[in-house]
């Protein structure tokens, strides 16, 4: 829900009662796990610590182009000219050439499924001009995603001084990247993919060792180590693990395949309040009406540990004094949830329905009643 993904920002989690069993210990130097559907942090070690993001880094590329394809800038069959530029790329590569045009969308296979670091030069130069300027537009784009500690100076994540990331800001942008092109999305979960006569394969093991997981990106520089944002949909939950500095592609696969894992077999999604759902009424004043009905525009979905719901708590707070006009979405108060003493966290509650401004002697009596309230 998309009312929900401040909480991201927050790197809110919490903790869970004796009978969750606790999560796990990876080895690696940061990891993340993100339920995709309510934003949340089910557990996570350094999530703000400063990192190399290495080839992750193409999850902003990949969400720059496809936001350019929808934008109409650029098309799916249209051909790029090759630079030497792209060519002399060193690392990864799908191998274009100059003089040989390449489409949009085969540049867009080569860098999700081969990591191509020529492809994405390509299509940076395509959009912006110049690789430069096609990172100011990443940073752009981070900014408003709410990366508060990310900077991007290339569009292949070769190292670079000025490069760098964190476990929550990656999963901000993996989850942004889910949600707003889903129709780009299954090329993440591709195995392999042939240009030029050359077949390579996916470097994301976990798309062989378990069938839900269907994307995300891999990465590796001596100073990153190995990294992979990973996602699996089992059911109608989506999980996203974000596991950086493993000591090789094997751990990083098991590492993250053990932090899936937990939070799909110890965590549920519950519904607790369907969209509309008046929740309580809170007094108004200066308004035609003297209460307005509160609650959730969409239906209310949260991550709690298995079989723990009935123990929630929940504490509703209005925004004293409500004041007409009162617009239907506004938000006007707050919900407080706690498990077991500890806070799960704090939600926006909004008007279900309008409240006019009342006329001039309602205003007066109300403006009265106020003054006297505050003595």
């Amino acid at each position: 829900m998309r009312f929900l993904i401040f909480l991201l920002c927050l790197v809110l989690s919490f903790q869970v009662s004796a009978q969750t069993p606790p999560p796990p210990s990876l080895a690696a130097n940061a990891w993340l796990l993100l339920d995709h559907g309510t934003g949340q942090v089910l557990t996570a070690h350094n999530p703000d610590q400063r990192v190399e993001p290495a080839s992750l880094t193409k999850l902003m590329t990949a969400y720059v182009t496809f936001s350019a394809l929808k934008a109409g800038k650029i098309r799916l069959d249209q051909e790029v000219a090759v630079s030497e530029a792209a060519w002399r790329m060193i690392g990864s590569r799908m191998f274009i050439e100059p003089r040989r045009p390449v489409t949009v969308e085969q540049l867009i296979h080569g860098m999700i499924i081969q990591s191509g670091n020529d492809a994405c030069v390509a299509l940076a130069e395509l959009i912006a001009g110049s690789e430069e300027a096609f990172a100011h537009l990443m940073n752009e784009e981070a900014h408003r995603l709410g990366m508060r500690n990310t900077r991007f100076a290339n569009s292949s994540g070769l190292p670079d001084d000025n490069l760098y990331t964190t476990a929550g800001d990656l999963a901000l942008l993996a989850s942004a990247l889910i949600r707003d092109y889903p129709e780009f999305y299954p090329l993440y979960s591709k195995k392999e993919y042939t240009y030029n006569g050359i077949t390579q394969p996916n470097r994301n093991r976990l798309l062989w060792l378990d069938a839900s997981v269907d994307g995300m990106k891999t990465g590796y520089t001596k100073a990153a180590g190995y990294c992979l944002v990973s996602t699996a949909q089992r059911g109608p939950r989506r999980l996203i693990s974000i596991v950086l500095g493993a000591e090789s592609e094997s751990v990083r696969a098991q590492e993250s395949l053990k932090l899936l894992n937990f939070g799909f077999q110890f965590y549920d999604t519950v519904r607790l309040y369907a969209a509309g759902q008046d929740l309580s009424r809170f007094r108004v004043w200066k308004g035609t009406l003297n209460e307005v009905p509160v609650g959730f525009l969409e239906d209310f979905v949260i991550s709690l540990p298995k079989g723990q719901t009935e123990r929630i708590q929940a504490d509703l707070a209005s925004r004293q004094p409500v004041l007409a006009p009162i617009r239907k979405g506004q938000e006007i108060g707050s919900l407080r949830l706690s498990l077991d003493g500890n806070l799960v966290g704090e939600y926006p509650v909004v008007a279900l329905e309008e409240v006019p401004v009342a006329g001039f002697f309602g205003r007066l009596w109300d403006a009265a009643t106020l003054w006297v309230k505050n003595l």
